[in-house]
């Protein structure tokens, strides 16, 4: 099988770009687009064509470059279907248990909603690799904007169910804060001391913290890990549900 070339890119203030290529079925695909000329930047760059933009969800920064790509190269938008009439230029709407083919890659959809209400995340096995908008950052998640906790807690097990060797390619350079306040809810959790250092020098190197993994997010991602019975006794929360502790840690990183 034909490997899927993938390349990243800073975008607006703290997003990123994604394209990703399967060269020998001369298809590229941007994963959301933030911004028109920056992906058609990065495209020129690679010497790629764009086939194919892969929306996660609705929000501006990640649809805002949709129309004026469209209509400069002719590309099949993809979306999620429980909030298609806000994707710009959406061509094929997709949900849970969609499948469709890229090339040689199957790509595989979750709804993971409860950052937007029809978010979704694209999941690449050939490659092991899930592209999860703004559901699941590096020792973070995305803030609850228009689903609850319960919701953002599924979606976000979801993610977690995945092969921990899985790449995870996030919406934005949010690593370095995350950090600092994962350490205020898991202070003794060496492996995070220890990232949270390597996030700093990356920052100061002007290097990128991302792609992360689902196996390093499950050992020092806060918002992952409401079953460590270090965060629920700080939390004061101690055999609450999963979801709840999840809850109030989400609610203390909006108040930080």
């Amino acid at each position: 099988m034909a490997t899927l070339e993938i390349h990243q890119f800073p975008c607006l203030s703290d997003n990123y770009g994604v394209l990703i290529r399967d060269a020998g079925a001369g298809l590229t695909a941007s994963i959301d687009a933030p911004d028109a000329a920056t992906v058609a930047a990065a495209l020129k760059d690679k010497g790629w064509t764009l086939t194919h933009i892969l929306t996660t969800h609705h929000h501006g920064d990640h649809t805002g470059g949709n129309a004026a790509l469209k209509a400069q190269t002719g590309c099949t938008i993809i979306g999620p279907r429980n909030e298609a009439a806000k994707i710009p230029g959406i061509d094929t709407k997709v949900g849970e248990g969609d499948t469709f083919m890229f090339g040689a890659h199957e790509v595989r959809v979750l709804d993971t909603p409860g950052h937007t209400a029809g978010h979704i995340t694209y999941v690449i096995p050939s490659a092991k690799v899930a592209f999860a908008g703004d559901t699941l950052f590096a020792i973070g998640c995305g803030r609850v904007i228009e689903g609850n906790a319960q919701m953002m807690w599924q979606s976000l097990k979801k993610l977690m169910a995945l092969p921990k060797d899985t790449t995870v390619y996030c919406g934005h350079e949010y690593t370095q804060s995350n950090a600092r306040f994962a350490l205020t809810i898991e202070p003794e959790n060496a492996q995070l001391q220890t990232r949270a250092e390597a996030v700093d020098q990356l920052r100061a190197a002007g290097q990128p913290t991302l792609p992360t993994t689902i196996g390093i997010e499950l050992e020092t991602n806060p918002f992952l890990r409401p079953h460590v019975a270090a965060i629920q006794k700080r939390l004061g929360m101690e055999g609450k549900p999963e979801w709840q502790i999840f809850g109030e840690i989400r609610e203390r990183k909006n108040r930080a």
